[in-house]
């Protein structure tokens, strides 16, 4: 698999929580070929190389949340996935985007420098695809903007020739001559 596919598909194991965008220890051990446990292992015993805005564990509402997020992005993650009536024994560590680059130097082999060198091209990726969207939505509320501006302008335009197609409002004929009045019936128009 091309470098290019493989960074796809971390990207596609990349989620968000508290706001931060996240890759969970499942997935990372999946991707350094180690088991969860000896990934976590090595994580307390340099616990003080990962801070909470490098690694924190999920709570119980948390990984509920994921769930949805986790099978819209397709994610092969162990909780994810489980069959139905099934559970998770224990609450995942997650790591943001500096906790995983410190993970290379506690996983010290080649496959883990490899492995991180992808896992940040797809958090750069991402980033890249993130700023791209909010450029678009800048650009379209702009155009929106603009129309909206246009579409007065159109409206006004549009009374304007109504205004003109309406025939002229018909007006009081009034009387030449003079009046005669006439006791009880009024005025009368005169003989002339």
């Amino acid at each position: 698999m091309a470098n290019t596919a493989i960074v796809e598909v971390i990207a596609t194991r990349i989620l968000e929580i508290r706001g931060k965008k996240i890759m969970l220890d499942r997935d990372l051990a999946k991707l350094y070929g180690v088991r969860v446990k000896r990934l976590n292992e090595q994580v307390k015993r340099n616990i003080k190389r990962f801070p909470d805005d490098f690694m924190f564990q999920l709570s119980w509402e948390e990984v509920e949340s994921l769930r949805p997020q986790a099978a819209t992005l397709n994610s092969r993650s162990q909780f994810a996935t489980l069959k139905q009536g099934q559970n998770i024994k224990y609450l995942p560590y997650v790591f943001t985007e500096q906790g995983i680059a410190m993970l290379s130097s506690v996983l010290n082999s080649e496959r883990a420098i490899q492995v991180n060198i992808l896992i940040m091209r797809a958090f750069v990726k991402l980033r890249e695809i993130l700023l791209t969207h909010k450029e678009l939505a800048v650009k379209i509320e702009a155009l929106e903007r603009k129309y909206a501006e246009h579409d007065q302008t159109i409206k006004t335009i549009f009374e304007a020739i109504k205004q003109l197609l309406e025939p002229p409002p018909a007006k009081e004929k009034k009387v030449i001559g003079f009046r005669v009045y006439n006791g009880r019936n009024g005025y009368k128009k005169g003989d002339g």
